[in-house]
């Protein structure tokens, strides 16, 4: 592994349980958990395992029942969901294993919107947006809407969005997992390219070639890192 600099994301004593009627669940079960800045880290283990949760916990999308986490120096723990929603939309790109476009939105206009959020100029959005589109091969798709596209290039648009603003951090969960081989590649590709321009990613996976891409691969077991 390379040689980094300071920490993105610093997890200590992390806990999440949910309330099943009268069963608590615990998804994630004591995590101590460190990446650092332009690393490329893969999450991997058994369904139900709390990949996804730690995701989510990592974005500012949910909330740890117990202990810290920090990203980019900012202490999630302490932050209300204005300040999350901001944050999220200036620091860190999202790619859902289920896409989560916006339905009456076109290609071009999913990947406008984070920038649209955060104010960018016309000039810079219009701009930014054929670039994304050009690299994720999507310009003849540019003026479709999600329910014209197939799987593989909803993933492409998502992945776009993701990285409309620059991002310092990208999260990923299973970018691939529904994927045909020739836009798995693409994809791949992707992070290849993030990887060799420093961007720091976590990406939960089960892709061979992500793994051997990786930097580190961390297991996850009932809730818990097994090897990191």
């Amino acid at each position: 592994m390379r040689n980094r600099g300071k920490q993105v994301v610093v997890i200590s004593s992390l806990c999440k349980s949910f309330e099943i009627g009268d069963v608590s669940i615990r998804a994630i079960d004591n995590i101590d958990f460190t990446v650092a800045e332009g690393e490329l880290v893969a999450i991997r283990g058994p369904s139900g395992a709390g990949k996804t949760t730690l995701l989510n916990i990592i974005g500012g999308l949910d909330s740890p029942t117990s202990g810290e986490i920090w990203v980019l120096g900012q202490n999630l723990t302490e932050c209300d969901e204005e300040y999350l929603a901001t944050f999220r939309c200036a620091y860190i790109g999202f790619v859902f294993q289920s896409y989560n476009l916006i339905s009456t939105l076109t290609t071009t206009e999913n990947i406008a919107f984070p920038m649209e959020l955060a104010q960018w100029p016309e000039a810079h959005i219009k701009g930014r947006t054929k670039e994304l589109l050009e690299m994720v091969g999507l310009l003849h798709r540019a003026n479709h809407f999600p329910s014209q596209l197939s799987g593989g290039e909803q993933q492409r648009v998502a992945f776009a969005r993701a990285l409309a603003n620059n991002a310092l951090l990208i999260l990923a969960d299973e970018p691939t997992g529904n994927l045909d081989m020739k836009t798995s590649k693409i994809i791949i590709s992707i992070f290849e390219r993030l990887k060799t321009a420093g961007k720091t990613q976590i990406v939960v996976t089960h892709d061979k070639e992500i793994l051997q891409l990786a930097d580190r691969v961390v297991h996850i077991k009932d809730g818990r890192t097994i090897q990191a």
